[in-house]
């Protein structure tokens, strides 16, 4: 288990040696789309790595050895790094160091070990083609991703540009953004941009019945909602009816507060214990990209309509584990947060929950129940921490009137782990 969760190697730990390594991004329409360095670059290496595309594409400017990629691709990047201080060239598509293979080569060699010549991106070519301020469009990359994480985007108004991974994956995405109710967007295609077969193609989602697309694709998306499209608003507390349950959800008014109080931030990971619905962790993903989270439930079904709920919401990222807490903490990494919503008054749920929180970590745990209201008085007492009531009614029917219809009140424990050992 440890090994699935192990850290990524951030740059080269050895001493940094002078510029041995040239990043060069290329478009289209290959050598006579770059600049003198960038070509220099290419013909002074002894070796020339990239995809079979990207070697095509310069063939002519190379006088070392080509290397195409292994199939499949190495993270770890070691015909590259097994060459460190010979000349080294290697080939990315427009921006290196935007969704490109830049990034990840700089988790293994010091940026001053390189030079880097980017070109224009896909997103930076399809912006000029339309006319459209880049600032203001959502970059969106399903190259090799779920096609779910567009959904946090679709909102009226909005305008996407979204880099594709195949021919299939425009038709895909038409459908998607259909079923969701934005059938009435203007979906703009445009392929091989920057190269001689470039094309671009404009029509509505609802009537895509493009036959022939080019595998190098990008789609632009001007967003139009329908009535009933389903938008995820940016706010906390979404509406619960959004999400696939079975009554085991922390409703949305619990749920904001809940949100506040786990209070997220940049690249932080959170076990959500007694997941339910996932309704927690899926919003704590949603409040930026960076964020992670873990769903640990017990339940095989509650765990798939956690799965299914994840993929709806675009947060295909979501990592669901089956099994009961604590046993089920076995082996995942260290928590940022916690929240307990379920199963708390259990043995050693608590406990071991606070064991695994790192130091300055947030535990947040909910009781509907007085058990876990009793366990959570009593750990507020030897811990400290927070404790708030909070107690939500909603209009109902009464008769032929209204009337005011209290939901189960909740007890929240917020608490802060200090560096202090327990």
């Amino acid at each position: 288990m440890a090994s699935k969760y192990a850290g990524m190697y951030c740059a080269s730990t050895e001493k940094a040696i002078a510029p041995w390594l040239s990043i060069v991004g290329i478009g289209e329409d290959g050598l006579s789309g770059l600049g003198e360095n960038a070509r220099r670059a290419i013909e002074a290496a002894e070796f020339v790595f990239g995809g079979k595309r990207h070697l095509a594409l310069v063939v002519d400017g190379i006088t070392g050895e080509a290397r195409p990629w292994p199939v499949p691709f190495d993270l770890a990047m070691a015909d590259v790094m097994a060459l460190r201080g010979r000349k080294v060239c290697v080939l990315a598509s427009g921006d290196p160091f935007f969704y490109g293979v830049g990034v990840t080569l700089l988790r293994h060699v010091a940026a001053e070990e390189t030079v880097s010549y980017p070109a224009p991106s896909a997103f930076s070519l399809a912006a000029s083609r339309l006319g459209w301020a880049l600032q203001d469009a959502e970059c969106v990359s399903l190259h090799g991703r779920s096609i779910d994480l567009i959904r946090p985007h679709l909102h009226h108004g909005a305008k996407l540009i979204v880099l594709t991974s195949d021919e299939k994956a425009p038709a895909l995405l038409a459908k998607l953004l259909s079923e969701a109710g934005f059938g009435r967007s203007d979906f703009i295609l445009l392929e091989a941009l920057g190269g001689p077969r470039e094309k671009v193609q404009h029509g509505n989602v609802a009537d895509f019945s493009i036959a022939y697309i080019d595998p190098l694709n990008v789609v632009a998306i001007d967003v139009v909602a329908d009535e009933k499209a389903r938008v995820l608003p940016y706010a906390q507390g979404l509406d619960d009816a959004l999400f696939e349950h079975d009554g085991q959800i922390t409703k949305r008014e619990i749920r904001a507060v809940t949100l506040s109080s786990l209070a997220p931030r940049h690249g932080e990971l959170l076990w959500d214990i007694g997941a339910g619905s996932g309704s927690i962790g899926i919003e704590w993903m949603l409040a930026h990209p960076s964020l992670r989270a873990i769903a640990i439930e017990q339940h095989p079904e509650r765990a798939e309509r956690t799965t299914r709920n994840a993929e709806l919401f675009g947060v295909p990222g979501l990592e669901v584990v089956i099994g009961a807490a604590p046993d089920a903490f076995d082996g995942l990494p260290t928590p940022d947060a916690i929240f307990i919503g379920g199963g708390g008054s259990e043995a050693g749920v608590l406990d071991g929950a606070i064991t695994a929180l790192k130091p300055g970590g947030r535990l947040v745990a909910n009781a509907v129940t007085l058990e876990m209201e009793a366990v959570l008085l009593a750990a507020q007492h030897k811990l400290g921490g927070s404790l708030i009531r909070l107690e939500v009614a909603r209009a109902s029917p009464v008769g032929n009137m209204r009337g005011w219809r209290p939901a189960m009140p909740v007890t929240q424990w917020a608490w802060i782990k200090s560096a202090v050992k327990l």
